[in-house]
């Protein structure tokens, strides 16, 4: 039998090259990832399947596959997919959750970890030639409010609570997660109210998805809710934290700093060019790359793939469908 087709956009497969070429039963191409050029080819080679990264795909992409086609995303966010145009035009979508999970949530950690000791202002002095540093603080026994107690959001928790002892508390929208509190987690306590949450915290990570709803949940109003010393650390989405917003509160010292994976635009470019955050000292900016680990981008390449074979099987309710919906209509 020959193998599946199946199409890679570009980056992700140069992410994890070696399990794409590999894959058992399956023939793995890279392609550009750009709409206009992804549609084309797989218009012309009439390929069912494709794996996607995080491009924001509007319109032209869903035309081009056939239905009971897959869409999968290498990665667990999906707010660059139209998921009502995907589900109309009959189409399987999926992510890969859980493999990044421990990841993120260590580059969440290590970037609490360098707000802490101005690790990256450290690393420029001394390659200027400077032997003299600011004070640092320890991690332990200071707190952490977690906003979002998703399964990144409980994995950073518990390397805080294990590593560091730290007090952690835990926020999330009640009317949004229906599930219990697992009083065996490693939250000392958990609440709705995002003033509570933060209220003490020496560190405030986010890790929420990039719903409508949470577009610039981070804004002016609850920065102001942030003590003055705290860090806000971002390996979420940019689009929940307005960017404008919080350089205003940190060039006017209303807070003590931030340390962002992931920007509004990326690659970074100001919202408002006069307000560019590479300009302050007190903020921490690496290229987003909190999946970005060879063992993350392995699971993330095989999870993906997995996907697809069992769409081929005809085992949709196996596959991490993100419109399950779907499933109701003619594939």
């Amino acid at each position: 039998m020959s193998a599946t087709p199946v199409l890679v956009t570009e980056p992700e497969f140069r992410r994890a090259e070696q399990a794409f070429a590999s894959a058992s039963g399956l023939k793995c191409t890279p392609v550009p990832g750009a709409e206009p050029e992804l549609s084309a080819i797989i218009q012309r080679s009439g390929v069912r399947h494709v794996v996607i990264g995080g491009v924001h795909y509007r319109d032209a992409l869903y035309a081009s596959l056939p239905r009971g086609g897959v869409l999968a995303r290498f990665g667990v966010g999906f707010d660059g997919l139209d998921l009502g145009k995907a589900t109309e035009a009959g189409l399987l979508c999926t992510n890969t959750p859980d493999v990044l999970t421990q990841s993120v949530a260590e580059l969440a950690i290590l970037l609490v970890g360098m707000a802490a000791r101005h690790l990256t202002s450290f690393d420029r002095r001394v390659h200027q030639g400077i032997w003299k540093a600011p004070e640092g603080t320890e991690i332990f026994g200071t707190t952490l409010a977690i906003i979002g107690c998703g399964r990144i959001g409980r994995a950073t928790a518990r390397l805080a609570s294990t590593a560091f002892q730290m007090r952690v508390i835990g926020y999330r929208r009640r009317s949004h997660d229906s599930r219990p509190v697992d009083h065996t987690s490693s939250f000392d306590a958990e609440t709705d109210d995002f003033a509570t949450a933060v209220r003490t915290a020496d560190f405030v990570s986010l890790h929420m998805p990039a719903s409508p709803e949470n577009v610039h949940f981070i804004d002016r109003e609850r920065l102001e809710m942030l003590p003055k010393h705290a860090w806000l650390v971002n390996t979420a989405r940019g689009s929940v934290v307005d960017e404008i917003a919080l350089y205003d509160a940190l060039a006017g010292g209303r807070l003590g700093g931030a340390a962002l994976d992931v920007f509004e635009r990326e690659p970074y470019e100001p919202v408002d060019p006069s307000r560019d955050l590479r300009t302050l000292e007190n903020v921490v900016m690496t290229p987003h790359v909190g999946s970005h680990t060879a063992n993350a981008n392995r699971r993330m390449a095989e999870r993906a793939l997995q996907n697809i074979t069992l769409a081929t099987a005809g085992d949709f309710s196996s596959m991490d469908l993100i419109n399950p919906e779907v499933l109701t209509r003619s594939l």
